[in-house]
């Protein structure tokens, strides 16, 4: 008994937490109605974060914020939330419901890099393109990552020529600006055999803590398995996966929407 009250505590601790992430401020009032507790039980909890330095306390009004020890511990946290290592298993789980490559790219230098690859059970034989940079425009991870640049950041990179590699290839600027603005709009982008003849892929953003887009994970295939018409379910696959990478990373969508 004494255990469930403990993880019962420890439970409601977290959820005052998150709380004063998503409000900013709170009363104890305010508090104790959310969790559904008397309002002295929400003020031991307050007490008991802010003994931690985990919740600051106004000495009048008796508002209540996060406190310093977040970021003590968001620090030692953020130091061990390597992108490929949180990436991994959930691209792993990726490549073996789709059948197909799943690959993670960042923005480095313009172009994007490949830091973290996973291979369905039908590709075994497919290239290793970790650590090989790709361009943008060609390609689905490209070009989200190209979508949620700055403005400013973007106008410049489209002012660059642009090399076709197939006759499928866009290289105009105003036609990438209607791909970059539905890809943002419906949360993936796609690229049908404008990198590589017979090769298609899908991809979808990966947030960091504050909600910016830090990279994308993607899945490619040939034509004949990975169809246009395939694409969209596709990417409501990566877009579950790319969910876990994201909180894995810190970021939370409740607090940050």
């Amino acid at each position: 008994m004494v255990e469930n009250g403990t993880v019962q505590s420890v439970e409601r601790a977290a959820q005052v937490m998150e709380i004063l992430a998503r409000e900013g401020t709170a009363g104890v009032g305010e508090i104790a109605r959310e969790l559904g507790v008397h309002g002295s039980t929400a003020s031991r909890l307050l007490t008991a974060l802010e003994a931690y330095d985990l919740v600051e306390r106004d000495g009048d009004g008796g508002r209540s914020r996060l406190g310093v020890g977040v970021l003590r511990l968001a620090a030692a946290a953020r130091s061990g939330m390597d992108l490929t290592a949180q990436a991994g298993p959930v691209c792993e789980a990726l490549a073996e419901e789709l059948g197909e490559t799943v690959n993670v790219a960042v923005l480095r230098g313009g172009a994007a890099v490949n830091v973290h690859q996973a291979q369905g059970g039908r590709t075994v034989a497919l290239h290793n393109w970790v650590g090989y940079r790709t361009v943008l425009h060609a390609t689905s991870s490209g070009k989200m990552l190209m979508a949620h640049l700055p403005a400013a950041t973007l106008e410049a990179a489209l002012e660059a020529p642009r090399e076709s590699f197939t006759e499928a290839t866009i290289t105009s600027a105003e036609t990438l600006r209607r791909q970059f603005a539905e890809a943002r709009e419906r949360g993936w982008a796609e690229a049908v055999e404008e990198f590589e003849d017979g090769l298609n892929a899908a991809a979808v953003p990966i947030r960091g803590p504050e909600g910016e887009v830090v990279a994308a994970v993607s899945v490619a295939g040939p034509a004949y398995r990975l169809a246009p018409e395939d694409l969209p379910r596709a990417a409501e696959v990566l877009r579950r996966g790319a969910e876990q990478i994201s909180r894995r990373l810190g970021y939370r969508a409740e607090v940050n929407g």
